[in-house]
């Protein structure tokens, strides 16, 4: 298993639990410039991949790191030239939007040292990284891996954008090349195309578990009526019913919340946990509706997902000891210090994906030989540590991760339960 410490998004200021420490053998990497702990570089059969840090970011559109990004309209910049950073001879393409206008372009520049910073921090890589710039298109994306993979790319971590993977995917396919993505919308996951993102389906299967653990078996559930909703709601119906629960009211809600927050307190007498999964702002207005339909919520154990990471969540006197599932701060909260002391700014909150890619790419170019990339390396079952804790990538593409569940209070979240040191079957 490739791994390393531990983590979770979490812009919350708490002080989560602490990270476990990885100690690599001998013969494992040591972080250069970086003591061990904070130490990168994912390594089979022994977790350490880079150390977290958390630090809420300030970048609106990326502040919440589960939701897809979209590329935004106005005036890009001038399209950055490519770039090759280290002399390895394992190459491997980096694709980002980097002109791309707002936002889009504030976080992939973010992604970009946070990249650097893994190459820099895993001590004498074989790798070099060919940057390329797609200012947010899929025409530039499909260029920009054309190009990397003309230069001798083995591997292509990036796009950022749901619609720029396929033109990517078309690229490398031809070539058996494998992609390691970093949208979050599973559709375009598949056959070579591996997303490295936080997925809701990891968040929802997390806090269903754990509730199911504690004694909770009969759920009520008030989701919204969008992309994101029905991702949800497939990934509990489906966590309920593995784990033998019973789904005694389920709702969707669009701009108006009244009614459909009736129907599900009207029927919250015969539940024992109560499923809210929207971002923060969302969450509070369903429960402020259902507190205003008669619902008591202190009566019930409220459960969420990692949306629910928000100062508005944190300051709702409805949602105080509702349970979410996230990656541990820590992991965040250290490698934000890290970035700091080295680019003088905050990085936003998906940094950490282009970091742990790279660092993932280092050990395994380290360890591996020439079946670094192969679908069966990176599909690995015991999974690889990075900074926001493991993970493990599926053969259809999507990705499983190792969460913490943290528990709401006035100030920030705590943890009530850690990561897994490791995945099961």
């Amino acid at each position: 298993m490739v791994g390393p410490p531990n983590c979770k998004p979490g812009s919350s200021d708490s002080a989560p639990s602490r990270p476990p420490s990885s100690r690599p053998q001998s013969s494992h990497p040591k972080a250069g410039g970086a003591t061990r702990r904070t130490a990168v570089g994912l390594i089979l059969g022994a977790p350490l991949l880079g150390a977290c840090a958390g630090v809420q970011q300030s970048l609106s559109q990326f502040s919440n790191p589960f939701a897809s990004p979209q590329p935004e309209a106005g005036p890009t910049g001038p399209q950055q030239q490519p770039l090759s950073v280290g002399t390895g001879g394992v190459k491997v393409g980096l694709i980002l939007p980097l002109s791309a206008a707002g936002n889009a372009g504030l976080a992939a520049q973010s992604m970009r040292n946070a990249a650097e910073m893994a190459l820099a921090e895993f001590q004498n890589p074989n790798v070099q990284l060919l940057i390329k710039d797609d200012g947010g298109s899929p025409q530039g994306a499909g260029q920009g891996a054309q190009q990397a993979l003309s230069e001798g790319a083995e591997i292509i971590l990036g796009p950022l954008f749901a619609q720029s993977v396929p033109a990517v995917a078309q690229q490398t396919r031809t070539r058996g090349v494998s992609v390691i993505a970093f949208s979050t919308d599973s559709s375009i996951a598949g056959r070579g195309v591996y997303l490295l993102s936080f997925l809701p389906e990891s968040d929802v299967n997390r806090i269903v578990e754990y509730s199911a653990g504690i004694g909770k078996k009969s759920f009520a559930a008030l989701l919204p009526d969008n992309a994101y909703g029905n991702v949800v709601e497939a990934a509990f119906k489906q966590a309920a019913a593995r784990k033998g629960g019973r789904i005694v009211a389920f709702e969707k809600y669009g701009a108006d919340r009244s009614g459909p927050a009736r129907t599900v307190a009207q029927a919250l007498g015969s539940a024992d946990a109560l499923f809210l999964a929207d971002d923060g702002d969302s969450v509070v207005a369903a429960a402020d509706a259902l507190t205003a339909a008669g619902a008591n919520l202190r009566n019930i154990q409220l459960l969420g997902t990692g949306l629910w990471d928000n100062p508005r969540v944190f300051a709702s006197p409805a949602l105080q000891g509702g349970l979410y599932a996230a990656p541990d701060p820590s992991g965040f909260r250290s490698f934000a210090g890290r970035y700091r002391t080295k680019y003088g700014s905050e990085p936003v909150r998906t940094a950490t994906l282009a970091y742990d890619a790279v660092a993932l790419v280092a050990a395994l170019s380290r360890t591996q030989g020439a079946q670094r990339f192969a679908p069966e390396t990176l599909t690995n079952p015991s999974g690889f540590a990075g900074i926001d804790g493991l993970f493990r990538f599926r053969s259809d593409g999507t990705n499983e991760r190792g969460l913490a569940v943290m528990k709401v209070a006035q100030g920030g979240a705590t943890p009530v339960a850690g990561s897994p040191k490791s995945f099961g079957a």
